[in-house]
């Protein structure tokens, strides 16, 4: 899961920080997001009409996107990427469709990009004409014009909870990168100390739009803020002091991830295509895309499905969540590689979620290959594919209680223990036993 590419921030610091004090109401939602385990973000905008690494190439700084660039130059590039809002016409787009394939391969929790760092909105903003729902967009007249409601009506539908990812960055608005301004990287075209008057209308334009987000789409779980230089860097800090009371106004239990940030807005963690080192002290959620990119890009290369569930199962134990990248075709379809993927999850976790959703770490993460979750008077023992045998000593799991069965999760048979030890023949695939004190 090393797919390092030059977007990725980390702020380990903050990772390590601990919840202050939290009212009841976000205390419970941070209980209940533990709980879900696996989740799905669609990386969904004009940069799947383009078919490149989702909207970094109109960053003039960030060459490491333009290694395979769009157009040959960046005027052109630019001026090219602006117009894709009057091509994007996703006419097989089917939100139910989504909406079940998530819902069978097991997701319990869903994030949508309602706007990238290219200002295109995916939603029915009132603040700006760059959107799916203005009158220069082929699918303005569809009925799922309004692409982030058809699809939060749809997955409420399927009972998978949703949320919004948005980006604090705007490269669009000209309040962020000014009209005739030559922005140089991913940063505002200005110092907001020089003017703060436009700062502070980028800040009333991005608390505008959180507040329709979070006033016009129904119940909404989650609130994923990107672009973390952004209230980081460069004297561009928005009020969030202000911003997050008046969403929360909407969404009492709003649980809101102003990623790499720290402090109280950083309700969970996020690592990006990795286990983390140390683990955060906060909730977490390792961000893993099925493929090389978040955003659709013809032949892209996707991960095997045994890496994705290895993963999965690593991280639960040591107390995360996974959630995982799709970019959906400018068709409107979900690329057929991530639609085997999921079957396969899903498949998988209607024999083995027992030991994966509602659980917590157990005091010992791993012996050898063998994986452990905790539920209740419940072990769950995860042990990794082994062309040998493997024993477990019950002992070495230092409970307090002793071992009352061990089951065979697949086929729900009694494991026999001689002295304390129960033995696995080899396998090529993921053993799971359920353990009972």
């Amino acid at each position: 899961m090393s797919d390092i590419r030059a977007d990725i921030e980390e702020n380990i610091e903050s990772s390590q920080e601990k919840y202050e004090d939290l009212k009841p109401e976000l205390s419970s939602k941070i209980e209940w997001f533990k709980d879900q385990k696996i989740g799905v973000i669609f990386h969904w905008g004009l940069y799947s009409e383009a078919g490149i690494v989702e909207s970094w190439q109109l960053s003039a700084e960030d060459n490491w996107a333009r290694k395979k660039p769009w157009r040959n130059d960046l005027t052109t590039l630019r001026h090219d990427y602006w117009q894709l809002n009057k091509n994007f016409n996703p006419l097989q787009f089917n939100p139910n469709s989504w909406a079940k394939q998530v819902k069978d391969a097991g997701f319990k929790y869903m994030l949508f990009t309602t706007k990238h760092h290219d200002g295109f909105n995916m939603y029915d903003t009132q603040l700006s004409p760059y959107k799916v729902t203005h009158k220069d967009s082929p699918f303005a007249n569809n009925q799922n014009a309004d692409i982030f409601k058809a699809i939060t009506n749809a997955f409420r539908a399927e009972d998978i909870s949703v949320g919004a990812y948005y980006s604090k960055p705007d490269w669009h608005s000209p309040y962020y990168w000014e009209p005739g301004s030559s922005p140089i990287g991913r940063y505002a075209s200005y110092s907001p100390l020089d003017k703060p008057t436009t700062w502070q209308k980028f800040n009333n334009f991005v608390s505008g739009q959180l507040n329709e987000i979070c006033q016009n789409y129904g119940d909404i779980d989650i609130l994923w803020l990107d672009g973390g230089w952004v209230n980081s860097d460069n004297n561009e800090y928005l009020d969030m002091a202000k911003i997050v009371p008046q969403l929360r106004k909407h969404q009492p239990a709003l649980l809101v991830v102003d990623r790499t940030i720290g402090g109280e807005f950083e309700n969970y963690v996020t690592p990006e295509r990795k286990i983390p080192e140390e683990l955060p002290n906060k909730a977490w959620e390792s961000n893993i895309p099925l493929a090389k990119n978040w955003g659709y890009v013809p032949n892209d290369i996707y991960k095997p499905f045994s890496e994705i569930l290895e993963t999965l199962i690593k991280i639960v134990s040591l107390g995360g969540n996974v959630i995982l990248g799709i970019g959906p075709k400018p068709d409107g379809t979900l690329p057929q590689e991530a639609q085997n993927i999921m079957s396969q999850l899903g498949k998988w976790l209607a024999i083995y979620g027992e030991g994966i959703y509602d659980t917590r770490p157990y005091k010992i993460t791993t012996i050898g290959n063998w994986y452990f979750t905790k539920k209740q008077n419940y072990l769950f023992a995860y042990l990794m594919p082994h062309e040998h045998d493997i024993t477990l000593n019950t002992l070495d799991l230092q409970s307090e209680q002793p071992v009352h069965s061990c089951e065979n999760l697949a086929t729900g048979t009694n494991i026999p223990l001689h002295k304390n030890t129960l033995t696995l023949p080899a396998s090529t695939t993921v053993t799971a036993i359920k353990i009972k004190f």
